[in-house]
């Protein structure tokens, strides 16, 4: 089959595994290698060092594959109907995103599954990647015509708002490019800017992960700034304020994918049920999802911040106290500093 074909046939066999839209480009990232460095030499990466490593290799697909000279951008949503317990400050938040099955999975199978079906009929050479190489992927989406990367530095698509996950394919068939590039639809709008609870988003397109709720309670592996942990509120795994205030999302679909429904009531745990949960409870509630992103003794960190803003009621300082005794014979100073923070709270 020609590539010509093979375009012509590429939405609908990725519909067909699940993803709502396909877009294709080459493999020119020069436009936003500047931006890219500047945010490197603010630090605004902070502890996520790997950010910087491969630097050459995530401006020139190429070098990451050699022979590359084209990359399929795919997107698929994660929505679910579940409850948004961030209003509810007794209740732990975890991000829509890691709710359910770890996304790497879902997405990546899914990718080989269509990458297969392409090399069937066009041979060639493919490899999928999900957030697990460094590739810049939002750039791609953007010139693949998936959306725009919009103020709070996420994609945005007029009919999907941001609730979707990216993936790519790298090939060498000269696949004819996506030529509708989709025009920038955050106009005056600032409502991302102004909602960031710790102030992370600095201006449009500039974000600084050391303030940023996902970082702290994901990416990074030590002790939360004290400052910051009365902004944090109930969120315990990442942050989706700069989501759920952007009007674009008032149009986004529902995932029709069980793979990221809620498991185990994430969506809506009290504080005290997740300080019950010692490290084999955690291992085997969250196997399988993200949340193994970070160890027991992070998410211990990150419920005490929560439980410290969370009201004051006896349960909640007899769980938090049991636990820090826990701790203790653990010797997990990390998890002992934040309980320690948390019971400050409650004096």
């Amino acid at each position: 089959m020609e590539p010509i074909n093979i375009a012509a046939n590429l939405e609908s066999w990725a519909r067909e595994l699940g993803f709502q839209q396909v877009g294709i480009t080459d493999t020119d990232l020069s436009g936003y290698k500047s931006d890219f460095l500047k945010w490197l030499s603010l630090r605004f990466n902070g502890t996520m060092g790997y950010m910087s490593r491969n630097t050459d290799k995530r401006m020139q697909p190429n070098l990451l594959l050699p022979g590359t000279i084209r990359v399929i951008s795919a997107r698929m949503n994660y929505l679910t109907p579940s409850f948004n317990s961030l209003k509810n400050k007794n209740l732990g938040y975890v991000s829509y995103y890691a709710r359910g099955r770890d996304y790497h999975k879902t997405v990546r199978r899914r990718l080989v599954q269509l990458a297969n079906r392409m090399q069937t009929h066009a041979g060639g050479s493919y490899r999928a990647f999900t957030d697990s190489a460094p590739v810049l992927e939002k750039p791609l989406a953007e010139k693949a015509g998936i959306g725009w990367i919009g103020k709070n530095t996420l994609v945005l698509n007029k009919e999907a708002g941001s609730w979707f996950f990216l993936g790519e394919i790298f090939t060498n068939i000269p696949l004819p490019t996506t030529k509708h590039k989709v025009k920038n639809g955050c106009g005056a709008c600032k409502a991302c800017i102004s909602v960031c609870p710790t102030g992370a988003i600095t201006g449009p397109q500039k974000l600084d992960a050391r303030k940023c709720i996902s970082y702290l309670t994901i990416e990074n592996k030590g002790s939360i700034p004290t400052k910051l942990r009365p902004l944090i509120g109930n969120r315990v795994f990442g942050c989706d304020d700069c989501q759920l205030i952007c009007p674009w999302n008032r149009f986004a679909s529902y995932t029709e994918l069980d793979d990221f429904k809620p498991r185990h009531d994430l969506d809506r745990s009290d504080i005290c049920s997740l300080l019950q949960w010692d490290e084999a409870e955690f291992l085997k509630k969250t196997e399988g999802m993200a949340i193994r992103r970070i160890n027991y003794s992070q998410w211990v960190r990150n419920v005490a911040v929560a439980a410290g803003n969370a009201e004051t009621t006896d349960d909640l300082k007899k769980a938090i106290e049991k636990r820090r005794c826990e701790r203790v014979t653990a010797n997990d100073p990390l998890a002992i500093e934040h309980l320690d923070w948390a019971l400050s709270q409650h004096i």
